[in-house]
């Protein structure tokens, strides 16, 4: 299969979107039929609090990851400041599902997500977890108008189609965390995106890397995705940038360079110690990791019949990194030029190498 077969949704002109439109409510409901096999759907939530802790929840229509089975299920992961993590993932029966088509509400179990619209025109969503010692009752207000890289929709040739929306790019978070025995009052900043596809995407990946950047005026989200052999080693780059709340830049024409890679033993893998992106004459964005928060063997997260599978007869050796970095961003708009710092938090997963 080669590169040209791979089929961005991007309206143009070139590898980007002359014109941006608000996402529709029911962009964020369900879209697949969760009685056939081989699709998949989630929305993903993640928060960064004020007193440190990392909270992120999936609500998963089927699941994706392996041994999931195509399932229901509820995912959370708690962070702490001091480096502890705790995962919950617990599958449900497709009876125990329900989702609307039309918005944004959902229901795993006694769990639950639910939009509305605020007097702005923007969402606040509702979002309640509670598995074992974890959970969660948080309300995600929206900051930034709702955006998709073009239609939403790629197609990777016969092997089928990913689907990426983003309801929310920046929101203002508050709520409770539930630890253990402790219930934490938190606010904090957050994000919620929802995606849905039809073949399993970890099958085309070498690397995945994706972050959010929020400066006092700006807000970026970033993905660069580098497929393999399967679809012609195609990159799959995806960048959104918000002036205030409108979405003023959405574009897969940039560079995207990776510098100074350091081996983690945890993950197993190296990690670039900085990232640069270059759109020309409208944007330059610097990231230089300050630390890493997570580094994970993803290997570990699979029963062992899935890790020899994984890592013997398919050469996969999956790794995760959730880092920490100091940021410079230098966006230029009607010929004026502006420059902003602050701190970020962005991700890799790497099946292999990145280097």
């Amino acid at each position: 299969m080669g590169e040209s077969l791979v089929r961005e949704g991007w309206t143009g002109p070139g590898r980007r979107d002359g014109v941006v439109v608000p996402l529709a409510p029911e962009e964020d409901g369900l879209h697949i039929d969760t009685h056939r096999k081989g699709i998949y759907e989630w929305w993903y939530f993640d928060a960064h609090m004020e007193t440190g802790q990392t909270l992120v929840v999936f609500f998963y229509a089927a699941n994706p990851n392996p041994g999931a089975g195509g399932k229901p299920g509820i995912e959370i992961v708690l962070l702490r400041p001091d480096g502890r993590k705790t995962r919950r993932l617990v599958p449900y029966s497709r009876s125990d599902f329900e989702a609307s088509r039309a918005r944004a509400e959902v229901k795993i179990g006694e769990n639950h997500l639910k939009a509305e619209q605020s007097a702005e025109g923007l969402p606040v969503y509702e979002v309640h977890v509670k598995e074992q010692e974890l959970g969660c009752h948080l309300t995600f207000k929206a900051l930034v108008n709702g955006w998709k890289p073009g239609t939403g929709v790629s197609r990777f040739g016969e092997m089928g189609t990913f689907a990426w929306v983003v309801p929310v790019a920046r929101a203002q978070v508050e709520g409770t965390i539930e630890d253990g025995d402790q219930v934490l009052q938190v606010r904090g900043v957050g994000y919620h995106d929802h995606n849905w596809l039809d073949f399993p995407f970890q099958s085309i990946i070498d690397y995945w890397m994706w972050g959010r950047i929020y400066s006092q005026r700006y807000t970026v989200s970033y993905a660069f995705i580098q497929c393999n052999e399967k679809v012609g080693n195609h990159a799959v780059k995806v960048l959104m940038m918000a002036d205030g709340r409108e979405v003023v830049l959405s574009t897969g024409e940039f560079e995207f360079r990776k510098e100074n890679f350091d081996y983690d033993p945890s993950a197993k893998h190296s990690y670039p110690k900085r990232v640069t992106i270059s759109v020309p004459n409208e944007l330059e964005l610097g990231l230089d990791v300050r630390r890493v928060l997570e580094g994970q063997d993803m290997l570990e997260n699979f029963s062992l019949p899935l890790r020899l599978i994984a890592k013997h007869l398919m050469r996969l050796r999956p790794g995760y990194f959730r880092l920490e970095s100091d940021f410079e961003i230098d966006v230029t708009r009607n010929g004026i030029a502006n420059r902003e710092k602050g701190t970020a938090l962005h991700e890799i997963v790497m099946f292999r190498s990145a280097r």
